[in-house]
This record gives structure tokens, sequence and C-alpha cells, in this order.
């Protein structure tokens, strides 16, 4: 049985690898990043964009944005219509992530620096490596920050949505 479920593995393995690399011979394109391949992976596989443009906030032209790199993203089998999502998102030395909503469940854990974030209706929190926060679908997040001027702060994020729900976030105008 374990020899079995080993074999399908690796040939879902084989056939994903397959497919990824015909998909990066034959489609005439300028060379890509890794992140911006995967973005337009999921794009095609789950009929979204997975992230719409940050506009820039008032009085933080001078503050620099996050960097947001898709790591991956799957139907799940076991749930019909869901998908998830994981991305990593980096915040240089003092940056900032505006208002914005997540069509689904988020969980965020910080795994370098220290992120401040506010989610609607509760106070701003320090969250540090090893700490993790949970945004319910569609809750505010007021603003996420790095407040160190010197270091970054990354942390994952593992989203669940329903399959072509739009953009994973989206920012308030």
């Amino acid at each position: 049985m374990n020899a079995m479920r080993f074999a399908t593995r690796r040939g879902m393995s084989v056939g994903l690898l397959g497919l990824a690399a015909a998909w990066m011979v034959l489609v005439p394109a300028a060379p890509r990043s890794a992140a911006r391949w995967i973005d337009d992976l999921c794009t095609s596989a789950l009929g979204r964009p997975m992230f719409a443009s940050a506009p820039a906030p008032a009085g933080s032209a001078a503050r620099p944005a996050t960097i947001v790199k898709p790591l991956s993203c799957e139907p799940l089998p076991n749930v019909p219509g869901k998908s998830q999502t994981t991305v990593m998102v980096e915040f240089p030395p003092l940056a900032y992530s505006p208002a914005h909503r997540h069509p689904g469940s988020v969980t965020a854990v910080v795994v370098e620096g220290t992120v401040r974030s506010q989610l609607n209706g509760t106070p701003p929190q320090d969250y540090q490596a090893g700490q993790s926060f949970f945004e319910p679908p569609g809750t505010l997040h007021v603003f996420a920050e790095n407040p160190d001027p010197t270091r970054t702060a990354k942390l994952l994020a593992f989203f669940v949505t329903d399959e072509n729900c739009g953009p994973l976030t989206v920012y308030e105008k």
C-alpha cells in the first residue's frame, strides 16, 4: 500500500514538473521571476489574480512597501470549491501595508523580525518571530508595518478561499 502511494505521488510530481517545464518553454514571454511564474500559474489554475495593486497610503510616500512572494496555490481536494495559497510577505525596514481586506481566512506567522498589525476593532499589536495572528474573511486589516528602522521582517500568510473569488488582497480606497 505504501509503495502504491509513493508511486502515485512520484508520478504526480513528475507530471507537475513536466507541465511546468512545458509551460515555461511553450509560453512566449520575457523571463519571469519565480514569484511571477507562480502568480501566473495560480491565475490560470484558479481563475483569479492573486493580488490587487496597493495604493500609496496618504503621507507614506517615503515608506517602503511590502514585497509579496507567492509560494504555492492548490485547490483543496477534500473541500470542493476551496483553495489554499501560501505567500511570504517581506517587510523591509519601516515598510508599510495600507488598509485592506481578504475574501478568505488568513493565518499569518511571523518568521523574522517584528510585524505591527491592527485589525478593525482591536488595538495595534506587535508580533515577534514565532507568533501568529488570524484574520477572518472580509475583516478590515487597518494596517501592517515593520516598526524597525534597520532590520527586515517576514511573515508567512496562509489563505483559504473560494476558488475564483478574485484577488486575495483588496486594498481600501
